[in-house]
């Protein structure tokens, strides 16, 4: 990967839109080789996909929670069933295995309280091996990205 691979990159970032010929211009190179290079970028796993990215708010998802799990059983088929159900949940927008007091941390969206309590009533209590499920309520959120940091 050279720097214009990662100028390539950090513009696609900001502006996953971009025409082709947009993208050219802003790098001043020619069409077909930047086309060239962001389908190599694209081959080699360097960019996944593309997305809009939307308003929770304004599509009415008032609570962002942040779930921490901690697990008694830690057999292979519990843990494929727990990714399973999670790949599942709309409402869990990330899911990490975590190193510390929890084995997973679930970053949650819900309508209100009343929904994010049936989510945990209905989904998280009924994992199995579940010995303590903590939740943390987002009362602002300061800062939200997806964005990769690129030296240039």
């Amino acid at each position: 990967m050279d720097s214009m691979d990662k100028k390539i990159l950090a513009l696609l970032q900001q502006d996953g839109k971009l025409s082709n010929a947009k993208l050219a211009e802003m790098l001043n190179m020619s069409e077909t080789p930047c086309w060239r290079r962001v389908k190599r970028l694209e081959n080699e796993g360097y960019i996944e996909s593309y997305q809009a990215n939307l308003n929770k708010r304004k599509l009415g998802y008032g609570v962002l929670a942040f779930v921490q799990l901690t697990y008694t059983a830690h057999d292979p088929k519990t843990t494929n069933d727990f990714i399973d159900i999670i790949q599942r949940c709309d409402n869990v927008l990330s899911c990490h295995n975590t190193t510390g007091g929890a084995d997973f941390l679930l970053q949650v969206v819900a309508k209100d309280l009343d929904d994010y309590g049936l989510f945990v009533d209905s989904v998280l209590r009924k994992l199995p091996g579940i010995s303590d499920i903590s939740s943390s309520i987002s009362l602002k959120e300061l800062k939200s990205s997806n964005r990769l940091p690129l030296d240039n």
